[in-house]
């Protein structure tokens, strides 16, 4: 595990970069795990933000989700790895994509997404997965296949993973989003925890988005969240 401060992942789902260190330096030293995702990426100011964020000694989760055929994640996972990312996702779609990210990660870690926090049950019927197979089972099946391949840890809700933790072990990543300070009545995302289940299902590592960002003092916040993680760390 980690140590506690960095159990917290802040999700950057702002438009741009100005924004980004804005909402950085707002922060300060609360937050040390930054999570930079699709929207970013598309400003086209990625790889410079990663470098600010670097030289200000923050980690970097790229949460880019790479979907591809094995070859081309393959070569994807090593260009990135070169830019000093500390995390990295794929889709756990296949053992070759997987396998292919694992052996050009070098010392970036990388880990699959098993069932978006945003999904349910009915969801993974209409997309055609056979219904006889559970959420649960299917999260499962998955990270069995993801750490088989080499991955680091998967993406996972914090509802799975005390099962997760009962059935792989201890020695993987569990990176949770949507994650509250404490339980919320009518959430609008499906499969959340809040900072204490989270941490005693097992989950290592807890992305954070609008409960932080949009407070009125988004380092009050965070530091919030900090404070209960170390209670329970």
């Amino acid at each position: 595990m980690s140590k506690a401060s960095e159990r917290l992942i802040l999700a950057l789902d702002v438009p741009n970069i100005d924004a980004a260190k804005k909402l950085v330096d707002q922060i300060g030293d609360a937050v040390n795990f930054y999570k930079i995702g699709l929207e970013l990426m598309m400003s086209g100011e990625y790889f410079p933000l990663i470098k600010w964020l670097k030289q200000n000694n923050k980690k970097v989760f790229a949460d880019l989700k790479l979907y591809d055929i094995s070859e081309t994640v393959g070569r994807s996972v090593a260009n990135l790895a070169q830019h000093q990312v500390d995390l990295l996702t794929i889709h756990t779609a296949s053992r070759g994509i997987m396998e292919a990210a694992a052996k050009n990660k070098g010392a970036m870690q990388v880990i699959g997404v098993t069932v978006l926090t945003n999904l349910d049950q009915n969801d993974l019927n209409e997309m055609g997965f056979d219904a006889k197979i559970s959420l649960q089972d299917l999260v499962a099946k998955k990270t069995a296949m993801a750490l088989e391949s080499g991955l680091n840890g998967i993406v996972a809700s914090a509802l799975e993973a005390q099962t997760l933790r009962a059935q792989f072990g201890q020695d993987f990543l569990i990176v949770s989003p949507g994650i509250r300070l404490q339980a919320v009545a009518n959430d609008d995302q499906k499969r959340v925890a809040d900072v204490q289940m989270a941490l005693q299902n097992g989950s290592s590592h807890l992305v954070v988005g609008r409960p932080i960002t949009r407070e009125a003092d988004p380092k009050i916040a965070a530091q919030n969240f900090q404070q209960l993680i170390a209670n329970f760390s």
